[in-house]
């Protein structure tokens, strides 16, 4: 028996239940996501002394290459409260959001780009944890001999509790920044799906996260650039890794007995 074609501008109820199991499963792989972006991060707990020895020893390593200070940074933002309220509320409350919402928008509005997003991503995330079990790394919020501050603690809102209480995170894992990281591929995918001269503004976003994440305290220039080095190798993968056209190949023509 024949389905019964739907009105016009419906969608006929086996496309709609296709539709419907397709964003349930693109919703599960992305809950995937953000899970081994928390589990991956609290298999990496219980190396404190290590972190700490690695933390001083990334600290001393970018004054000796000359790397901005990341304290004066910090002390420079501090002076000037509202700023670095606006900071911590950046940090606490963007990330994840506009992560989701850019899977979302390119899931609904740019179907032919959301599959290597979420790739990128994927991809990024999986290197970074990685990287987070091999060295793992305490943020220079802790490093507290050098100056610095949790300003989340001091100015709110906190993100993190104490680190010998708080079961939900690993807050040694500051190597590579995943806020920076997440934050650069986000715009790296929103100006390759959209047109306009105003897409490049879309690179603010990574921009202000790396301002963010040095003046709270939550990483180190460091952590930005091996970041960085992860999601170039990332898309210089998925780009390699693209399959070719197809090419006609010309059959002969069977000659004529």
């Amino acid at each position: 028996m024949l389905e019964e074609s739907a009105p016009e501008g419906e969608l006929a109820p086996s496309k709609l239940r296709a539709n419907t199991r397709r964003a349930l499963r693109e919703v599960a792989l992305v809950v995937v996501l953000f899970l081994a972006y928390k589990l991956g991060r609290v298999a990496a707990e219980g190396h404190v002394a290590e972190a700490l020895a690695n933390a001083r020893d990334v600290w001393h390593f970018e004054r000796l290459v000359h790397l901005p200070s990341e304290y004066t940074l910090q002390q420079v933002t501090v002076g000037h409260e509202w700023l670095i309220k606006l900071a911590n509320c950046y940090y606490a409350y963007v990330h994840f959001p506009i992560t989701a919402a850019c899977l979302i928008w390119m899931w609904i509005w740019r179907p032919e780009h959301y599959v290597r997003t979420r790739r990128m991503l994927a991809w990024l995330t999986a290197a970074a944890l990685v990287v987070h079990l091999l060295m793992p790394l305490a943020p220079p919020r802790m490093l507290t001999a050098m100056g610095m501050e949790d300003t989340g603690k001091i100015f709110g809102p906190e993100v993190y509790g104490s680190p010998t209480s708080d079961t939900l995170t690993n807050q040694y894992a500051a190597m590579p920044s995943l806020h920076v990281g997440w934050a650069l591929a986000v715009a790296i995918a929103l100006i390759g799906a959209t047109n306009g001269r105003w897409r490049r503004l879309w690179l603010l976003h990574p921009i202000i996260t790396l301002f963010v994440v040095l003046v709270t305290g939550n990483h180190y220039w460091i952590d930005a650039i091996v970041v960085t080095v992860l999601l170039s190798v990332v898309l210089a993968f998925q780009t390699g890794w693209q399959p070719a056209p197809a090419v006609a190949i010309p059959r002969p023509r069977m000659s004529e007995s």
